[in-house]
């Protein structure tokens, strides 16, 4: 979404037209529930997670600051959400049920099936390596590498300094890298 139509669409929820806030959500309905379900493991409770999320975001719209990017400072409060459902629920990262979800995304059309099939099956091996490490990694790889968040963004998303986002990032690269590689030796 344009930054000047989403700061529109912010200035009317707060002036109290709360139907200018769909397509706030529909924007990013789509990478937050992939956030969501990379920390919480379960498609049932990254739904829960999001919804809540949304609900906070329009609670505290009234002190969002027009002059910053919405995305990170929205994927801040679903980060919490989750950590904070993580902490009352103790979810397990569940393997089956992002498989479940990787399932129902669409396929690459343009490509061709073949093409489609590589990818689905390259993104359930990412997944994968993804559950064998811990949820620290994770959450950063997903918002550097499947989602494009720029390290100032995820730097606001997370909390912390810029420095630490790419030491982080490191070590998650590393971290994923050496599960991708135990994954493989397991092999027949």
């Amino acid at each position: 979404m344009q930054p000047e139509l989403e700061r529109e669409l912010i200035r009317k929820c707060k002036a109290g037209d709360a139907r200018f806030y769909e397509p706030l959500v529909r924007a990013y309905e789509p990478s937050g529930l992939r956030l969501a379900v990379a920390m919480m493991g379960n498609t049932e409770d990254a739904q829960d997670a999001l919804q809540e999320a949304f609900i906070k975001t329009y609670d505290t719209l009234h002190r969002f600051d027009l002059r910053r990017p919405f995305g990170p400072w929205f994927f801040q409060i679903l980060r919490n959400q989750c950590r904070d459902m993580l902490r009352i629920r103790k979810a397990k990262f569940r393997m089956e049920e992002v498989d479940e979800f990787l399932e129902q995304r669409p396929a690459d059309a343009e490509r061709g099936p073949e093409r489609a099939r590589q990818r689905n099956d390259a993104r359930a091996v990412l997944w994968k390596g993804l559950e064998h490490i811990g949820p620290e990694h994770r959450e950063i790889l997903v918002l550097k590498e499947l989602e494009g968040f720029r390290y100032g963004e995820i730097a606001q998303i997370l909390e912390i300094p810029e420095g630490t986002v790419a030491s982080r990032l490191f070590h998650a690269r590393h971290a994923l890298r050496d599960a991708l590689l135990e994954m493989r030796a397991e092999l027949p």
